[in-house]
């Protein structure tokens, strides 16, 4: 594997796409390992009588989704819009392992 190179250091289009094909496995990686910690937290949330869709909890990860972005300088909205996506498949997994919920319940 070629050494990282930061963009500042890329020289030609094939630079940058080496390393945006390198970061886009590293995302992909990290989603991931996110992924794992949702089916754990399902079995937790079972065990605890907890359904998967919690909006307080969901509210928070936006918030700070919202923040990092900003401390990053990209785009809030546009990130808290993917998180949204990222949110709502990880609650329909929690739900599958869950499976059929009482309604009324809340965190």
């Amino acid at each position: 594997m070629a050494a990282m190179k930061m963009a500042a250091e890329c020289q030609s289009m094939a630079d940058i796409r080496t390393e945006i094909d390198r970061l886009d496995e590293t995302i992909m990686r990290l989603l991931a390992e996110r992924w794992s910690y949702i089916g754990r937290a399902a079995e937790i949330k079972t065990d605890a009588g907890l359904p998967a869709d919690i909006p307080s909890r969901v509210d928070e990860v936006r918030a700070n989704v919202r923040r990092h972005a900003a401390d990053l300088g990209l785009d809030p909205a546009f990130y808290d819009t993917i998180w949204s996506q990222l949110i709502r498949h990880s609650i329909v997994r929690e739900e599958e392992i869950l499976g059929p919920q009482e309604t009324g319940r809340t965190a």
